[in-house]
């Protein structure tokens, strides 16, 4: 099908569908109730960027930056710009050890319920078979479907699969070759780099704020509708149940393409049958008809409508790095339970190596995370907010990018979750004392009457009392070094 044919077939989606490109129909729209339920996916960004694994996963972009530090150590590990370019990685990325069934099964395993692997980074390389891309895993690098392996086997393991398009951004995203000798200026490879469009406000200096501002200078027609064709190929072959973008798509001239994109895909699922969203960052989207995502941050409250947080186990960057940072168990946890605490959902990522293996490191985190999940599950999936989201001095900042340092929580503080009237109340960091809820003290706003009190770790029992200052639940000594919680039910 030609691009031309493509734009008519959306047209059509649309004219004969349930959602129309407007935002008040699109509005109509709700959130998938699977996704609301399990709240703990994985995000995978994946890709050639994984081979050099130097910088972070936007080496294709400041390999050519003269700026920055990868400009000089891809010269003198690998060769002038123009003698070897990022396209050059990709008969280094092999991915021979990849196994899309063992990926699927330990995530499974460490209690993860949705998969959303990075079908196209920045970088313009696709991890999927596609007819709109020759610069794909499927006939370069891995030869391999990389994507279509992931989700056959998220179907046959009881995951849902989820999708990320990064491609918006490459409009402009290699542009720092344009101002060097570099093979981004050679014609032969426009088709890969693309337009590396350079203008002063997509420079490196001024590249943050301008892509932040709604009204800066917008991508091309052309550009804006390839891209609305080559994301509505990946909705039809591979059927996100999430179709995830990062920043960028909230400029203004992508506004009609993304209201097309977002009725194009939901009356898609209805025809497959299937409750799907759309995850966005900043004002891309009205509220209500996406799904509002905070990267690296969470909310200091109770949202009012559900959203998510996108996180890395890795401190400095989202793909593989050989000299990565990484959290601890314990942070990623108490992340977990402050952002379903308030309404939200948590997407995880992780950074493979390109031959397809994971890191110690976020192995390590992700089985404590499963083995926690195991136990403590019950008051994380298919909970909801309860009347406060915890008590204690320590919270969040608001914004994205402030979850690198790990929260010094205490035995006084809480959060909460509530289900079919239990509430679930997670001592962030437990001191072996007996536990003070002050949320349940006599004759507060929200005084229930508590009829027993379960922790939830082990089932046992525990005793309790309330008086004018706080529930006081006898833990007998108990210490951990991960969030307890003590599932209360309401008499």
């Amino acid at each position: 099908m030609t691009h031309k044919e493509y734009l008519q077939l959306i047209d059509k989606v649309i004219e004969n569908g349930k959602y129309k490109d407007n935002w008040q129909s699109l509005s109509k729209h709700k959130m998938p109730e699977w996704y609301y339920r399990d709240k703990f996916g994985i995000f995978i960004h994946w890709g050639i960027y994984s081979v050099p694994a130097y910088g972070s996963e936007w080496y294709s972009r400041s390999m050519y930056d003269t700026n920055v530090r990868e400009f000089e150590y891809h010269k003198k590990t690998y060769g002038k710009q123009s003698e070897f370019g990022y396209k050059d990685f990709i008969p280094m990325f092999k991915a021979e050890k990849f196994d899309a069934k063992e990926w699927i099964s330990f995530f499974k395993e460490c209690g993860i319920k949705f998969v959303m692997p990075v079908c196209e980074h920045h970088d313009g390389f696709a991890m999927y078979a596609t007819d709109f891309n020759r610069w794909n895993a499927a006939e370069m690098g891995p030869c391999r479907n990389v994507i279509g392996e992931l989700k056959e086997e998220c179907e046959k393991q009881g995951l849902t699969f989820c999708g990320s398009s990064h491609r918006a951004e490459h409009y402009f995203f290699m542009n720092p070759g344009r101002l060097i000798d570099s093979d981004i200026n050679d014609e032969r490879y426009a088709d890969f780099y693309g337009p590396a469009v350079y203008t002063e406000e997509y420079s490196s200096e001024n590249m943050g704020k301008s892509t932040e501002d709604t009204y800066a200078t917008g991508a091309s027609k052309e550009w804006l509708e390839d891209w609305l064709v080559r994301t509505c190929e990946l909705i039809d072959r591979y059927q996100p149940k999430i179709l995830y973008f990062d920043w960028w798509i909230h400029n203004h001239s992508f506004k009609p393409y993304l209201k097309k994109l977002a009725a194009y895909y939901y009356n898609r699922a209805e025809e497959w049958g299937a409750e799907v969203t759309i995850d966005y960052k900043h004002t891309a989207f009205p509220p209500g008809v996406a799904t509002f995502d905070v990267e690296r941050g969470a909310l200091t409250d109770i949202s009012p409508v559900p959203w998510q947080t996108d996180t890395a186990i890795g401190k400095q960057s989202w793909g593989y790095r050989k000299d990565n940072e990484y959290k601890n168990s314990r942070q990623i946890i108490c992340d977990l339970i402050d952002i379903v605490s308030k309404n939200g959902m948590l997407l995880l990522n992780i950074g493979p190596k390109p031959d397809g293996t994971f890191t110690d490191e976020e192995t390590a985190v992700l089985k404590d995370i499963g083995k926690w999940l195991k136990k403590n599950g019950e008051g994380i999936y298919a909970s909801t907010f309860w009347t406060q989201f915890g008590e204690g001095e320590v919270n969040n900042e608001a914004g994205f990018f402030k979850d690198g340092d790990e929260k010094q929580f205490t035995a006084e503080d809480f959060r909460f979750t509530y289900k079919n009237a239990y509430v679930y109340a997670f001592q962030m960091r437990p001191d072996g004392n007996d536990v003070k809820i002050k949320a349940f003290k006599k004759h507060n706003p929200h005084d229930y009457l508590v009829k027993d009190v379960t922790l939830l770790e082990t089932g046992e029992k525990l005793d309790f009392k309330k008086d004018e200052e706080a529930l006081i639940i006898r833990t007998n000594g108990l210490k951990s070094d991960l969030p307890l919680c003590f599932k209360i039910e309401i008499e």
